[in-house]
C-alpha cells in the first residue's frame, strides 16, 4: 500500500509540474506579443509576394505563435515578438506560393530585426518581369545579414548599388536568376562577407577590383554568365578562401599574375574561358586543392615543368584541352587520392607512363584526342576496371598489344598493334630482287593481319616464299 501511495504522489507531482510548464509558455507568449506596427508591416509585405487574399486570419495568436508561417522566424527582443527571417517561394510543402504580379512593398523595410530574406522560384513569370528596388536597402543595414535570390527566371535588372550598405551581410547569393549588368563596384565594402555567389545570371564586364577586399570569403562563385577582363590581383590574397569558381565566362589573361596565396583553397573551377599564359607556380603553391579544373582555355605551356607532387590532396584534376605539350609526367603517379585524371585534347607525346595505373582511387583515366604513340603497358585488370571510363581514342599512334587481353576489355577506339614477321635469319646475305630480305620481313603486317591473325595463312606464306627463295638463289 506504501508503494502505491507513493507513486500516486509521483504522478500527481509531474502532472502539476506539466501543468506548470505550460502555464509558465502560455504565460511567456502573453508576455510576449508582437508588436503591432511589426504584424502590419509583415502582413502587408507578404501580401505584395503573395497576393491580397492572404490575411493571416488563420495564425494564432499571432504569425510567431502556435501556428506560425512556414519561412517565417522569429525572436524576442525587449520582451516582444519580432521577425527574424523571411523566406518567400516553394521551400517546404505548405510554403505559401507567389503571386503572378509581385511587388516589394515599402513594408518590407520596417523589418528592422530581420537578419535573413530569401526568395526561392517566386519571381518565375517571363511575362511579368520584376527587378530588385534600388533604395531603401539602408533601412535593413543594421541586422541584415544573408539575401538570397535563388531560381527566379522573371528577375531581371541589375544588383542595386543599395545592397552596397548592408555592412553586416555575411552571405549574398544571387543564383539562377535573369540579372544583368556589371556588378557593383560597392560589393566589395560588404567586408564580413563570407559567401558570395553571383552564378547563373548574365552578368557582363570585368570583376571589380575591390572583390580583392573581401577577405573573409569562404566561397566565390562568379560562374556561368559573361564577365570578362583580367582578373583583380587582388583574389590572390583572399586567404581564407575555400571554393573559387569562375567557370563559363569569358575572362582572359594569366590565371594568376602574381603569387597567390590562396592556401586554404579546395577548389579552383575557371573551365571554359579564355585564360593564357600556361601553368604557373602559384597553382602549385596550392596545396590543399582537391578539385583543380582548368579545361577549355588556351593556356599552353610544357605539362613536364611542374612538380605535381606537391598537389598531394588533389581528387579531380582536369587539364583537357587547354593545349599543353610535352610528355605524362610520371610524377602524376604520386597522388594518391586521384579519381579522375583528364588529359584529352592536348598536344601531348611520347608513351603514357604505366604507373598512372598504380593509383589506388583512379576510376576515370582521359588521354584521347593527343599525339601519343607506342604501345599501351596497362594490364588487362585495369581496361577492366576502367571500361569506357579510359579514354585513349584518337591517337593516330597509339595501339594495345592484342596477345595480352580478350577483346572485351580492348580500350575503346585504340587499334591493335601490328606486329611483323621475320621471314630469315637477319644475318642472312640472301636478297629480294635488288633488296635486302631483311628490309622487306615486316610486309606480312602491311597487309593487315594481327599477329594473332589465321595461323594456317601465315604457315602458307611463309612456305610459299620459302621456295621462292631458293628458286632465285639457284638462278643467281
Amino acid at each position: 500500500m506504501l508503494m502505491r501511495s507513493n507513486r500516486f504522489t509521483l504522478a500527481v507531482c509531474i502532472l502539476c509540474l506539466g501543468i506548470w510548464c505550460c502555464g509558465q509558455a502560455y504565460n511567456t507568449e502573453e508576455a510576449a506579443p508582437m508588436e503591432k506596427a511589426e504584424q502590419a508591416a509583415l502582413y502587408s509585405a507578404i501580401q505584395g509576394f503573395v497576393g491580397n487574399w492572404w490575411n493571416g486570419s488563420d495564425l494564432y495568436p499571432d504569425p510567431c505563435g502556435w501556428t506560425p508561417i512556414q519561412g517565417v522566424s522569429c525572436d524576442i527582443v525587449g520582451g516582444l515578438w519580432y521577425i527574424t527571417a523571411l523566406s518567400i517561394g516553394p521551400f517546404y510543402e505548405n510554403s505559401l506560393a507567389c503571386a503572378t504580379n509581385v511587388e516589394f512593398r515599402p513594408q518590407l523595410y520596417q523589418l528592422k530585426h530581420l537578419k535573413s530574406l530569401s526568395f526561392f522560384n517566386c519571381f518565375i513569370s517571363l511575362g511579368h518581369p520584376i527587378t530588385i528596388p534600388g533604395d531603401k536597402w539602408e533601412k535593413l543595414a543594421g541586422s541584415l545579414q544573408s539575401i538570397e535570390f535563388r531560381s527566379n527566371p522573371g528577375l531581371i535588372g541589375q544588383i542595386p548599388t543599395g545592397f552596397g550598405y548592408l555592412k553586416k551581410l555575411q552571405s549574398l547569393v544571387l543564383l539562377e536568376n535573369g540579372l544583368t549588368g556589371q556588378v557593383p563596384t560597392n560589393i566589395g565594402n560588404l567586408t564580413n562577407l563570407n559567401r558570395l555567389v553571383l552564378a547563373g545570371n548574365r552578368f557582363t564586364g570585368r570583376i571589380p577590383d575591390s572583390f580583392g577586399r573581401l577577405k573573409k570569403l569562404l566561397i566565390l562563385d562568379l560562374s556561368r554568365n559573361s564577365l570578362s577582363g583580367h582578373l583583380p590581383l587582388g583574389l590572390g590574397g583572399l586567404a581564407s578562401l575555400l571554393k573559387f569558381d569562375l567557370s563559363n565566362n569569358q575572362l582572359k589573361g594569366k590565371l594568376f599574375a602574381r603569387n597567390a596565396y590562396l592556401k586554404n583553397l579546395t577548389l579552383l573551377d575557371v573551365r571554359n574561358n579564355q585564360f593564357s599564359g600556361g601553368l604557373n607556380q602559384p597553382i602549385l603553391d596550392m596545396h590543399s586543392l582537391e578539385e583543380l579544373m582548368l579545361s577549355c582555355n588556351p593556356l599552353g605551356g610544357d605539362i613536364m615543368r611542374l612538380d605535381w607532387q606537391s598537389l598531394q590532396s588533389l581528387v579531380v584534376l582536369d587539364l583537357s584541352n587547354v593545349g599543353l605539350k610535352g610528355e605524362i609526367p610520371e610524377s602524376l603517379s604520386g597522388l594518391k587520392r586521384l579519381r579522375y585524371l583528364g588529359l584529352g585534347n592536348n598536344n601531348l607525346a611520347g608513351n603514357p607512363p604505366p604507373k598512372l595505373a598504380s593509383l589506388p582511387n583512379l576510376n576515370a583515366l582521359y588521354l584521347n584526342g593527343n599525339n601519343l604513340t607506342g604501345v599501351l603497358k596497362f594490364s588487362e585488370i585495369f581496361y577492366g576496371k576502367m571500361g569506357k571510363r579510359f579514354g585513349a581514342w584518337n591517337n593516330p599512334e597509339l595501339c594495345y598489344p592484342v596477345g595480352s587481353m580478350t577483346t572485351r576489355n580492348a580500350p575503346y577506339g585504340v587499334k591493335p598493334c601490328q606486329r611483323g614477321v621475320t621471314l630469315l635469319d637477319p644475318n642472312s646475305r640472301a636478297k629480294l630482287g635488288d633488296g635486302n630480305l631483311n628490309n622487306n620481313s615486316h610486309f606480312v603486317a602491311s597487309l593487315g593481319f594481327s599477329s594473332n591473325g589465321i595461323h594456317g595463312l601465315r604457315q602458307l606464306i611463309l612456305v610459299d616464299t620459302s621456295i621462292t627463295v631458293l628458286l632465285l638463289n639457284l638462278f643467281l
